[in-house]
């Protein structure tokens, strides 16, 4: 099976993405049929809502769109499919978070635009070195329509964008913890880029005893509500353990995933794909070392629930390496280093950055820039236009944007940098972040081999925690709000 993988560099996630595997998406709607679930309810919905999410309301037809939908894919992956009404059940607990998601979005202007979805879409493709025609031609040989893909898509990089402004501040990493990562860590890792890392000795080929580069899980999640009481947390202690023993017995994981998991992969038979082995949560790693393809980990407790984990892939890293941008314009090509050094050119840049929102289209966010453009251009000062009109954190230091080294920045806005000479200002650039300016101020060499190993060191040290903050934030999101989930009223919650 062929999977398509794609790190994003802005939030240093991994979004991998299961061709035949596929994460659940909504699909065009089919024509409803009379099948009714095999325990119906006892009171018959004559309001059509399935659940209400704070002030918005899910239907019972929209959620059968979404459970046909469900039970299509989990059929084209050889899942067991779940009795219908646990699969409603486990389709509109899906639903629900996907809303309060939406909901919390509009709440923070965050605005998944077309831009954001075609720049995750070109990664993808890249990543697996396809291009996007073949990349659609994959998607829908799995029987996914591409609109679906892209919907779920959509769905994802707003997630991420949530993520990036609600969570990532949060977590903050020491020069102390930096400095002992690189102590207890660091020579086992590829820290430099490709060619400054000296060839690794071939591993003993047992899995389980050579440390793997990329590792693939699939997960169910007995999750615990936050202010769960210690009875309840023992009854879904034993719930886990019973899940635990069915798959460990020999029960398909899929299948038990997709039937009984509260974690998002639940529909996915609870494959969350394959990134570098640093890309997981300490936790995860602990709980799978030393095992093989096809083991399942014991179970184990998060501030989220309890886990169950089970390998699916083990190997070394067969993927794209880091390493420096390979096709920079001449004028910031990386020099030549010296035996023992990594020699990198550094930009110093500031920035105007107009975002798109719900009042403001795409276009007129360029409009705008262009105004500005031209006012620069009669004489205005840049930190002065940048503080009265950027959106960015930057604005009150006139944009600046500090000494940028290669991969830093997203590639639309790096590769418009390099294209200029210190002192000339770009026409409007467009990222996934909206519409840029860019002055480039000055340029300058660096040996940035110790400054890189500390930065990689700090990307690994945020990868680790950023998912266990997230759900953590989801959890609490969910705490907060009015939930009556007219299908399982044991969910509801009361703000």
């Amino acid at each position: 099976m062929r999977r398509l993988c794609v790190t994003r560099s802005a939030s240093l996630l991994t979004l991998c993405l299961a061709l035949g595997a596929h994460g659940f998406a909504p699909a065009m709607a089919q024509q409803q049929n009379s099948e009714q679930p095999s325990a119906a309810p006892q009171q018959p919905f004559v309001d059509g809502i399935a659940a209400i999410v704070n002030q918005n309301v899910i239907t019972l037809r929209q959620l059968d769109t979404e459970t046909r939908s469900a039970a299509a894919q989990l059929q084209q992956q050889n899942i067991p499919l779940p009795d219908m009404d646990t699969l409603r059940r486990q389709v509109l607990q899906r639903m629900i978070m996907l809303e309060l998601q939406r909901q919390e979005a509009v709440r923070l202007d965050v605005l998944v635009t077309d831009a954001h979805v075609d720049h995750a879409v070109q990664t993808i493709a890249a990543r697996n070195q396809l291009s996007v025609d073949q990349l659609r031609q994959e998607i829908e040989k799995q029987g996914l329509t591409w609109d679906a893909y892209l919907q779920d898509l959509r769905e994802e990089v707003q997630l991420d964008l949530l993520r990036q402004r609600a969570v990532d501040h949060t977590i903050v990493i020491s020069d102390a913890e930096v400095d002992a990562f690189l102590r207890t860590e660091g020579r086992s890792l590829n820290l430099l880029p490709g060619p400054q890392q000296p060839p690794q000795a071939p591993q003993a080929p047992s899995a389980a005893q050579a440390e793997p580069r990329v590792l693939g899980l699939g997960h169910i999640l007995v999750q615990v509500p936050e202010g769960a009481s210690r009875a309840q947390v023992d009854e879904l202690r034993r719930r886990a353990e019973e899940l635990h023993a069915r798959v460990r017995s020999g029960e398909d994981f899929a299948g038990v995933a997709a039937a009984s998991s509260d974690g998002p992969s639940a529909l996915n038979g609870g494959n969350m794909g394959v990134r570098p082995i640093e890309g997981w949560p300490d936790l995860f790693v602990e709980a799978t070392r030393g095992l093989a393809e096809g083991d399942i980990s014991d179970v184990f407790q998060s501030g989220n629930g309890f886990h169950i984990l089970k390998v699916l892939t083990l190997g070394p890293d067969s993927g794209p390496t880091t390493s420096l941008p390979p096709s920079a314009p001449a004028s910031v090509q990386q020099p030549s280093a010296p035996q023992g050094q990594m020699l990198v050119t550094q930009t110093h840049a500031r920035h105007i950055l107009i975002k798109p929102s719900q009042v403001l289209t795409d276009e007129q966010a360029r409009q705008r820039l262009v105004q500005v453009r031209d006012r620069l251009r009669h004489g205005e000062d840049f930190a002065e236009l940048a503080k009265s009109f950027s959106e960015d954190t930057t604005a009150p230091l006139g944009g600046d944007l500090g000494w940028l080294t290669p991969g830093e920045t997203v590639p639309a806005f790096e590769q418009a940098m390099n294209m200029l000479a210190p002192g000339e200002i770009s026409e409007p650039v467009q990222t996934q972040f909206g519409w840029h300016l860019i002055q480039v101020i000055d340029r300058r060499t660096r040996d940035m081999e110790d400054e890189f190993k500390r930065m990689r060191a700090r990307e690994i040290l945020f990868q680790r925690r950023v998912e266990p903050a997230l759900e953590d934030w989801l959890s609490q999101l969910r705490g907060e709000a009015y939930i009556e989930n007219r299908l399982d009223p044991s969910d509801n919650r009361r703000r």
